[in-house]
């Protein structure tokens, strides 16, 4: 059956903009020295990832110049629209817009941004920008599967769990056998209609805790 499918489009150095946070493209004299500080103190964030810990930020600035220069992954600081600090990156990658798939990766989130609103508005505006202004038809997220946080996140945001890819890569002289998820086009209503109810303020009391979690929002809207 024909898909009269029109590639989509890939990402452009452009800043994606949601309520809490603002990603904007890495650049090494807006964001390098206070992305430094944000993942100072805190190596675990860096254990799964290929690049990483940095001894100094030296090698942390000269390793973000390169990550600024590419356009595969793209990488993209996200910025707290209070503070204005940059305390994480996150990228697109394996862009291929010839057949809609496009991935979401090298996520890493500093302690201050770990496990709070923005950090999920920021994989919503992410997901809003692949789905809804560029027109792919499948996002992916890939971890390496002893990864558990990382794979609770996907399963958490909504992404479908298709498989494990034995020795896939070889990252830091270790195995890294590689955990696969997926979230569709035809899958992305619900997924976003679920985000934007769980971002909403009244989903949290006074303490800051949620009301309903993302999955019980998915659910009720099914």
């Amino acid at each position: 059956m024909s898909l009269h499918w029109q590639a989509a489009r890939p990402p452009g150095r452009t800043a994606l903009d949601g309520d809490l946070v603002r990603l904007e493209p890495v650049d090494v004299e807006r964001h390098g020295r206070d992305l430094h500080a944000a993942q100072a103190g805190a190596p675990e964030i860096w254990e799964y990832l290929p690049d990483g810990p940095f001894q100094s930020e030296h090698e942390f600035l000269e390793w973000l110049r390169a990550s600024a220069a590419s356009a595969d992954p793209l990488f993209y600081a996200i910025v707290d629209r209070v503070s204005g600090k940059p305390l994480g990156m996150a990228s697109y990658l394996r862009i291929t817009p010839k057949h809609g798939v496009i991935e979401v990766g090298y996520i890493w989130y500093s302690p201050a941004l770990q496990r709070t609103r923005q950090a999920t508005e920021a994989m919503y505006v992410m997901a809003r920008h692949v789905f809804d202004e560029l027109g792919y038809r499948r996002y992916e997220w890939k971890c390496n599967a002893l990864n558990e946080p990382s794979r609770r996140a996907a399963l958490r945001l909504g992404f479908t769990y298709e498989g494990v890819f034995r020795q896939h890569m070889v990252v830091k002289d270790r195995n890294r056998d590689t955990a696969w998820y997926s979230m569709l086009d035809t899958e992305w209503a619900a997924a976003k209609a679920a985000f934007e109810a769980w971002l909403r303020p009244d989903n949290f009391d006074n303490a800051g805790r949620q009301r309903k979690s993302l999955a019980e929002l998915r659910q009720a809207g099914s």
